[in-house]
């Protein structure tokens, strides 16, 4: 059980990692008049500078030899590098695209994503409000495609490349610093080569618009890895369905910064498909912090015996709540 105070250190420590999520598409803008790619190069490069000092000070670097020495996890590595990478990209550019609602709808929508795997994948059942829910879902991507008369398709890449990612990370089971310490490793040499190749044709801006325009491209690996540690000493101390309520806070700013601060445009169609968004992760929510709740008073009667299926089926119902790790997220989230 932990103190009163460790609690109260969590919650700030998770208010300020989704809060620096939520407000990191104020950031983005700052770094033009460099393009999207060259953006995610650097954020993949000075990410791995950033971790790899961290690492370095509080000399944790048993996890790197064991993960050298098992191919499947190293392969699960690549492949969740390779997805955060298709993530990362979309998300930076949406942002810088004017696409910040849409980029918001990706991560409003995840949890459904990530369930609706978890029935394709897992062979995971859900309850009848999980289904509830995922219709739901399914019906206000509908509603937002004759909105916007197109797929949203900026929101899908982002949902279930995240949801992916999430699965990935799951069967990898690194800590949070150390994944993106892995994942940024691998993709080093390839970002670092693009940016050689811009360099190399004259379209690199790193050195061409001042100090200020190139401090501001080293600070993405800062960008990147602060809210993860913050999001990690939260995650130690509050339970998983805190920070599943916890999590919507980063789209809810996103979204409100594409309203209120970018001045992008929600007619009507949109709202509705927004509402019916909220409308499915508020069942979603809901049904998940019931079953927890049941499942522990059934667990705290003198007479019943806590079995190992039983932790786990709490566990789940939590974790339904709090949906796949962010960004090391990512998030690392976005």
């Amino acid at each position: 059980m932990k103190s009163r105070g460790e609690r109260h250190i969590g919650l700030l420590n998770g208010f300020a990692a989704y809060g620096m999520w939520g407000l990191v598409p104020l950031f983005w803008p700052l770094l033009k008049p460099a393009g999207a790619a060259e953006i995610l190069a650097h954020r993949m490069v000075w990410s791995l500078v950033f971790v790899a000092v961290a690492l370095a000070f509080v000399r944790r670097w048993a996890w790197a030899g064991e993960l050298l020495r098992q191919p499947r996890r190293l392969a699960l590595v690549t492949v969740a590098a390779a997805v955060i990478t298709v993530n990362w990209g979309v998300y930076i550019w949406a942002v810088n695209s004017g696409h910040v609602v849409e980029a918001s709808l990706g991560y409003f929508i995840n949890p459904l994503v990530t369930i609706a795997m978890g029935v394709l994948l897992l062979k995971e059942r859900l309850r009848r409000v999980q289904w509830a829910a995922v219709g739901v879902g399914a019906a206000a991507v509908l509603v937002l495609t004759i909105g916007y008369g197109r797929p949203p398709w900026i929101s899908l890449t982002l949902a279930f490349s995240f949801a992916t990612y999430g699965l990935v990370k799951k069967k990898v089971n690194l800590g949070g610093v150390e994944s993106l310490a892995a994942e940024t490793a691998i993709q080093f040499l390839p970002a670092l080569g693009y940016l050689l190749w811009l360099g190399s044709q004259g379209d690199l801006s790193f050195a061409a618009e001042g100090p200020g325009h190139a401090a501001l491209l080293a600070s993405t690996g800062i960008v990147t890895a602060l809210p993860l540690v913050c999001f990690g000493a939260a995650a130690i101390r509050v339970p998983l369905s805190t920070l599943g309520l916890l999590q919507y806070l980063a789209p809810v700013f996103q979204f409100l910064l594409g309203v209120l601060y970018f001045h992008e445009e929600m007619p009507p169609e949109r709202w509705a498909g927004f509402a019916l968004v909220w409308l499915a992760l508020t069942l979603l929510t809901w049904d998940a912090l019931r079953t927890a709740r049941t499942l522990r008073r059934e667990i705290s009667r003198p007479s019943t015996t806590m079995t190992t299926g039983t932790v786990r089926a709490v566990r789940k119902a939590e974790s339904l709540a709090s949906g796949p790790e962010p960004l090391d997220s990512p998030a690392a989230r976005p």
